[in-house]
């Protein structure tokens, strides 16, 4: 993206309506407690089938044409030795997903979801491709231990970028993934910068380092955090621009927009969910629009999901990302629409209440 189109860019954020409804609450509560079953014994299915209702504002539910979106990305911090893989992985994982070879691949056509990649700032050139959408930036953002990542300016067009991307969608219902070498330092930083958390709390393994590797990267992280002190009062846009990723940022926009369309957000793992924390540092009421499919293995993720006392679905030890938990999690929202529109209730069906 040229100097003149980032100039051309202001953020405006999208308006979210908050899910909370007392009435539609009530019903939907009564019709999941009056199914033929023990009162909450399908746990948080059942919980989940509430917050289907509440997001699409009626009593039953209907999930149709499901999106995913990967976002992918390069992090100039990359030069710092903190991921296990070179930074060349990026672009070659983004010609795999192409080509229809990623794990990603195999779950989206598993469970019929429409895939989509978006290049947010790949360092290299990618060909055309009908499951492609050039959305970039810049080629990687800056080594963020030496200046900022990127500019303001960069961080507004990638939010805004990022809810474009969503606006062409049909559907209800968006998974997001991510791909970019070196993100995990990213997400670490921002999870650090906006909990309050230490990078010893936010920083794990990522593509899978070793002990000494682990001790490497986070004396890295630690050095970038100083670099970049805290902005007074937290300027969340300016600590993006500081400490983030392309691909985060766009995350974070098309999950407000789509919240804004009141669309089903699946958010995966760690990536993702440091960019639904930037979502909601935005606009708080985006996380009542938010499905957090999974614990990841990695280490920060604990502390994110505690941070916004989110229950997460699935707990497989993950810790892929490209969206993976976020599909894998796909067939318990359908059997949460499917008990809330089909189950039979104790009246209906002839059953004696306790």
């Amino acid at each position: 993206m040229n100097d003149s189109a980032l100039q051309s860019q202001t953020l405006n954020l999208p308006p979210i309506e908050p899910t909370a409804d007392a009435w539609l609450q009530t019903r939907l509560r009564h019709k999941i407690d009056h199914k033929t079953k023990p009162l909450g014994a399908l746990g948080l299915l059942e919980a989940l089938a509430l917050q289907l209702g509440l997001i699409q504002r009626q009593e039953s539910v209907s999930l149709c044409d499901p999106q995913m979106v990967v976002f992918a990305a390069d992090h100039g911090i990359a030069a710092e030795g903190v991921s296990a893989y070179p930074q060349a992985v990026t672009v070659q994982m983004v010609g795999n997903m192409l080509a229809g070879g990623a794990a990603i691949n195999v779950f989206a056509r598993q469970h019929g979801f429409a895939l989509q990649v978006v290049d947010a700032g790949v360092a290299a050139e990618l060909p055309a491709h009908p499951q492609l959408l050039q959305r970039k930036i810049a080629p990687g953002t800056k080594n963020l231990c030496r200046e900022p990542a990127m500019s303001r300016l960069e961080a507004q067009a990638a939010l805004t970028a990022g809810m474009q991307v969503v606006q062409g969608l049909p559907g209800n219902v968006v998974a997001f993934g991510e791909m970019g070498i070196a993100n995990t330092s990213a997400a670490a930083l921002l999870l650090a910068r906006l909990t309050g958390a230490s990078i010893e709390e936010t920083t794990g393994r990522g593509t899978g380092l070793d002990d000494a590797q682990l001790l490497h990267k986070r004396g890295v992280l630690t050095r970038a955090l100083t670099r970049h002190p805290a902005t007074e009062p937290l300027d969340v846009v300016g600590e993006l621009a500081a400490l983030g990723g392309f691909e985060i940022a766009m995350m974070a926009g098309a999950m407000l927009q789509a919240a804004s369309e009141r669309r089903v957000v699946l958010v995966d793992g760690f990536i993702a969910g440091v960019a639904a924390l930037l979502a909601q540092a935005l606009v708080p009421a985006v996380q009542d629009y938010m499905v957090f499919c999974h614990r990841s293995a990695e280490i920060g993720h604990r502390v994110l999901l505690a941070h916004l006392q989110a229950r997460p679905l699935l707990a497989l030890e993950l810790r892929l990302g490209e969206g993976t938990g976020a599909l894998l999690a796909w067939p318990l929202l359908q059997s949460a629409a499917n008990f809330l529109n089909e189950m039979a209730s104790f009246e209906s069906a002839g059953v004696s209440e306790k």
